[in-house]
């Protein structure tokens, strides 16, 4: 990794190898001048995200072989667009978050006890 820091203060952890996921399709929610969608939430996704987020044009769950992409399918875990898991937050559909492996930069978005309270995984709040 490239020293970057999660939303803990820790190293950046690795979200996903398969699907492969992240804007620059490390495994890790890394971000850059270029990603513009800052693609820095790892979550696991469920299947009313997944149906939310289609209904808002973001259809993550067909497959695009033309784009090397499975579709997703609950359970995942995935680099999510900061502000597509906010409004995912106010439409009462937030996947849980995998906070070791969410960017720093999520936190000028969203702020970590609101991550925390959607966290996935024991030691970080419920399970969703």
């Amino acid at each position: 990794m490239n020293g970057s820091k999660n939303v803990l203060g820790g190293a950046l952890l690795a979200c996903s190898y398969s699907p492969l996921t992240g804007f620059y399709r490390t495994g890790c929610c890394e971000t850059g001048p270029d990603d513009l969608g800052r693609h820095i939430v790892c979550v696991r996704v469920t299947a009313d995200f997944l149906a939310f987020s289609r209904t808002v044009g973001n259809d993550l769950s067909t497959p695009r072989p033309e784009f090397r992409f499975a579709g997703l399918q609950p359970g995942d875990r995935w680099c999510l667009c900061a502000l597509r898991w906010k409004e995912a937050l106010e439409a009462g559909v937030a996947p849980p978050v995998v906070l070791e492996a969410t960017h720093e930069a999520a936190l000028r978005i969203v702020d970590l006890d609101t991550l925390k309270a959607h966290a996935y995984g024991a030691t970080h709040g419920p399970r969703a």
